[in-house]
């Protein structure tokens, strides 16, 4: 299969200049707009700035969905819009008003790169293997479009001048880093009347095993230490969502604040506990 990296923001040819150029059209700062910018300028007024990044939330979304086009389907649109919050929030902040550009120019461009920046940080897989990944890719559709058929590993390494060890290599550790949700449901046959999720093939793949039973006890142990040392709002956070299968608009109903801050805080606490069990794995 053909592997996917993290864009790269001077590479990518942007073919969805005419959307962005419609929306900019419907996010065009008419009188009251103006007005709430030349205030919040003015005053640096906490409600004016919540009504700015409400009327240009929509842009976050777009370009959320623009790059979402390019990763795996295990990266969720919900965080790529939480990340994108955080580049609509510091451009602005940071936006001149008298500059002769449209906020939306200049607010998608910090968008994409907050996106991308917090990618970055929690891809497991080092940004020179996805260089390499992305060249390995190239190799591979060019000799399937030159051939009309998929290209072996050793095809692939002979037309990149490299050992296929390393076209493999790469292979593996880019594979490596997809996750997938044990609830997400999984294709199957059209003979099965229920759809069957990740989680249940691993229990129908395995017996009772002592070793394995001892594991499970201690990963929960391991995970309750880790939860332990996250903050009182991100443990109610995962709590209301996994425990009591809160959807994210009901926790911001319950803790008064917008679903994007929830989405946030969950994707915080994750990665977070993520860290932790790292550091217990091999401290």
């Amino acid at each position: 299969m053909p592997i996917t990296g993290l864009p790269h923001p001077a590479a990518e040819q942007d073919p969805a200049a005419d959307v962005l150029a419609d929306l900019e059209a419907d996010l065009a700062p008419h009188d009251a707009v103006a007005e709430i910018w030349v205030e919040y300028k003015q005053t640096g007024s906490a409600q004016r700035r919540e009504e700015l990044i409400i009327h240009y939330a929509p842009l976050v979304s777009m370009v959320a969905s623009r790059i979402a086009m390019r990763l795996p389907s295990s990266v969720e649109h919900a965080d790529l819009v939480s990340y994108g919050m955080f580049g609509l929030i510091d451009a602005i902040e940071k936006f001149e008003i008298d500059r002769e550009i449209k906020f939306e120019t200049y607010a998608s461009a910090r968008i994409r790169g907050a996106v991308i920046d917090e990618l970055r940080q929690i891809d497991w897989v080092p940004r020179s293997v996805r260089s390499k990944a992305r060249a390995i890719d190239r190799a591979h559709a060019e000799l399937e479009a030159q051939w009309h058929r998929r290209p072996s590993d050793d095809e692939v390494a002979q037309h990149l001048g490299v050992p296929v060890v390393d076209v493999r290599a790469v292979h593996a550790q880019v594979s490596r880093a997809n996750v997938v949700a044990l609830d997400e449901l999984l294709a199957v046959g059209a003979e099965r009347a229920e759809p069957m999720s990740m989680l249940d093939t691993v229990v129908q793949g395995h017996g009772d095993d002592p070793a394995r039973s001892f594991e499970a006890k201690e990963s929960k142990y391991l995970l309750g230490r880790a939860i332990c040392q996250l903050t009182d709002r991100e443990k109610l956070v995962l709590t209301l969502y996994y425990f009591q299968n809160r959807t994210l608009a009901e926790i911001g109903a319950i803790l008064g604040v917008t679903e994007s801050r929830i989405s946030q805080v969950h994707s915080a606490a994750v990665v977070r506990l993520r860290q932790l069990l790292d550091e217990v794995e091999h401290g």
